[in-house]
């Protein structure tokens, strides 16, 4: 079929996924074990399950004739494309990962890679937030990407310390109440 007729792009060179934090250039991509962990697991259930289950059910569909309207192969070989997209994109970030093991941090008393940091802002309300990786930061948990500006304004500092962070809103001091680091195994 003319590739003038078909509705979706067939081009598989974007593997950047829309939700994916973009790496500053020269950086390295920090990730816990345990989000090393969650994102290997993410890819070999994508090629050990998914990927085979649904290539099982575009041949299905694929015998059965017409392809031009048959639901169960369109939407199969779209989700196959988003797929291998995605295996695309964990294959690279684990390849460049470098993982960190916040619980053999020696100097537990400055905030580093995988702390866990409570600190009190201007208005007095008190926050814990734990640094972590691009790929595993989920902000409304509490996990915090190392390159956000909160993490970046964090890092290097001790308890006590008074910290700044520059915001759009504003200059805006951080007092760190308390510095944590998961216990060694």
């Amino acid at each position: 079929m003319n590739k003038a007729f078909v509705k979706e792009s067939d081009r598989d060179d974007d593997d950047e996924l829309p939700d994916a934090q973009v790496l500053p250039a020269g950086t390295r991509n920090y990730m816990t074990p345990a989000g090393y962990a969650r994102l290997r697991d993410e890819l070999a259930h994508l090629m050990n399950v998914e990927r085979p289950a649904v290539v099982q059910v575009v041949s299905w569909a694929a015998s059965n004739g017409d392809r031009s309207e048959n639901g169960d192969y369109l939407y199969g070989k779209k989700r196959l494309r988003e797929i291998d997209r995605r295996m695309r994109f964990l294959t690279k970030r684990l390849d460049v990962a470098e993982v960190v093991d916040p619980s053999a941090q020696p100097n537990r008393d400055q905030v580093f890679f995988g702390a866990t940091v409570t600190y009190m802002d201007k208005a007095g309300e008190t926050h814990a937030v734990t640094i972590v990786g691009v790929d595993e930061a989920e902000p409304l948990t509490g996990k915090i990407s190392w390159i956000s500006p909160v993490a970046r304004a964090l890092i290097k500092a001790r308890e006590g310390d008074t910290v700044v962070l520059r915001t759009p809103g504003g200059v805006e001091e951080l007092e760190i109440l308390e510095v944590n680091y998961p216990d060694p195994a």
